[in-house]
């Protein structure tokens, strides 16, 4: 019995010093990690798409990193990250970052992550185009700059805009609206589109004719919309961790592409296999998502398009200087 209890004893002090030590080897690991904390948008949105995956697959810790997402509303998001309470955004409109730069808050896009695509969904057969809108009332995340760019996009198409009636809510929100058709249309974008076509395949969307109007507009079918910022001071301290930031979430990007079936259900984790069957598809088609991970500078001249483009709508008081496009080290 004693030798019973001796072995069993040995065993258990043998396991307690094993557990030790990889605690002690994972808290060393841990500590040799530079440490970056990111707003992002909660889901659905585009901003909180490849967070899930990096931190799934430890791509941060295998680019030296340990990242820290903190979800905020849209709101709360831009507020927090123009103050300075967060110094990287995860989820960096292109043209809030313009905004905050003519405003005084020294920030810089990093690079970017999705290219642009808005929709407009109805059930109402009397609305068969934009212009069908004016009058009517519309859902939407107002405060975001999908919004901004829809605004541009229906102008290209004689819609004024100054005539919707606009129901202003955040971005959760609007897929409730749409199920409940609480609006006569309700515009959103990628991934709250598939997850609401998912629970009503017979939605419309209209035609925004996205491409045709920015290629005539610019010469250009590329439209870099949301992507990682950061504050310059933030840049100046902290550059040499950039480039890994910028591979972590590139390598997110290629496994989210190459594995498309276990990204979604990283992404839509709390969504029926129908939403996770239409993230699969989503990410294999690729045309309303935009996954587009470039370097700022990569894709210069089409930023300055859309900072055009937003002051046309007066929704830029000037044009963001040319700092709001990150031109340091890359490696």
């Amino acid at each position: 019995m004693k030798k019973g209890e001796n072995a069993m004893r040995g065993t258990m002090r043998l396991a307690i010093a094993l557990a030790a030590i990889a605690l002690s080897v994972g808290s060393a690991r841990a500590e040799g990690l530079a440490k970056i904390s990111i707003v992002v948008f909660g889901p659905p949105s585009l901003g909180a798409f490849l967070p899930p995956v990096i931190k799934a697959q430890k791509l941060d810790e295998k680019n030296g990193l340990s990242i820290n997402f903190q979800e905020r509303t849209p709101d709360a998001y831009t507020a927090q990250f123009n103050s300075g309470e967060f110094s990287v955004g995860g989820s960096a409109a292109l043209l809030s970052i313009g905004l905050a730069d003519v405003r005084g808050v020294k920030v810089t896009y990093l690079f970017n992550l999705f290219d642009y695509w808005g929709g407009v969904v109805t059930s109402h057969e009397d609305i068969q185009t934009i212009k069908d809108l004016e009058g009517k009332d519309i859902a939407a995340a107002k405060g975001t700059t999908n919004y901004v760019m829809f605004d541009w996009f229906a102008r290209q198409l004689g819609a004024d805009t100054s005539k919707f009636s606009v129901v202003n809510t955040a971005t959760p929100g609007l897929i409730g609206y749409a199920l409940a058709d609480r609006a006569t249309a309700v515009q959103l974008w990628e991934p709250a589109y598939t997850a609401l076509h998912a629970k009503m395949p017979g939605i419309r969307m209209l035609d925004l004719k996205i491409v045709d109007s920015w290629e005539k507009a610019t010469g250009s079918r590329n439209i870099p919309y949301l992507g990682v910022a950061a504050h310059a001071a933030w840049v100046t301290q902290n550059g040499k961790l950039i480039p890994n930031l910028y591979a972590t979430y590139k390598q997110a990007a290629e496994w989210v592409a190459t594995n498309p079936e276990e990204a979604a259900r990283l992404i839509a984790i709390r969504g029926g296999e129908e939403e996770k069957k239409a993230i699969t598809e989503l990410v294999r088609a690729n045309d309303r998502l935009g996954m587009n991970v470039k370097w700022a500078s990569d894709v210069a001249n089409e930023i300055r398009s859309v900072y055009s483009a937003g002051r046309s709508i007066a929704f830029l008081p000037s044009e963001p200087s040319s700092e709001t496009i990150y031109s340091g080290p890359k490696q």
